[in-house]
């Protein structure tokens, strides 16, 4: 784990809608890209889904727009993991624009499911233990504004 986590793209045309700006539908495309491929840097890539016969399920998650992306436009994306067990994973991605400012948030649980049985288990070791390093260094940073929302209309 000690490779940072690297997420870097740039907003194709064809996600850009009839507001000029990247579609909200490919936000979510961009961080469901980058969730892979956190799955896959903390060991859980294609050769080990296969041997180990283990996935992870996407349980629920919640978007957060907060600057428009213009075509062409690079951004990052940045995990944190807020809180995990033996079998779930509270991970939450930050967008960043190229000056390293936050666009747009995903906070998201996934679980791990044994795909012999079809449901939860526990996460392989290996992945188990990369988890653990990651919230151990990630758990000295607050929790983003975004985490841990609702949605609602506020009253007065």
């Amino acid at each position: 784990m000690n490779a940072p986590f690297p997420f870097i793209k740039s907003v194709p045309s064809e996600w850009v809608d009839y507001n000029g700006h990247m579609n909200d539908a490919e936000y979510n495309r961009a961080f469901s890209q980058a969730t892979d491929a956190f799955i896959d840097y903390i060991g859980l890539h294609e050769e080990a889904r296969t041997a180990w016969k283990y996935t992870v399920f996407t349980l629920e998650t919640h978007t957060c727009y907060l600057q428009e992306m213009k075509e062409g436009a690079q951004f990052e994306i940045v995990p944190q993991i807020l809180d995990y067990d033996a079998k779930r994973m509270h991970l939450f991605l930050s967008m960043k624009n190229q000056a390293g400012e936050v666009v747009a948030t995903l906070e998201e649980m996934l679980m791990g499911i044994d795909q012999n049985e079809g449901r939860g288990a526990p996460f392989p070791e290996l992945v188990a233990a990369a988890i653990a390093e990651i919230y151990q260094n990630d758990s000295a940073y607050e929790a983003p504004d975004q985490a841990g929302r609702t949605i609602g209309i506020r009253r007065k």
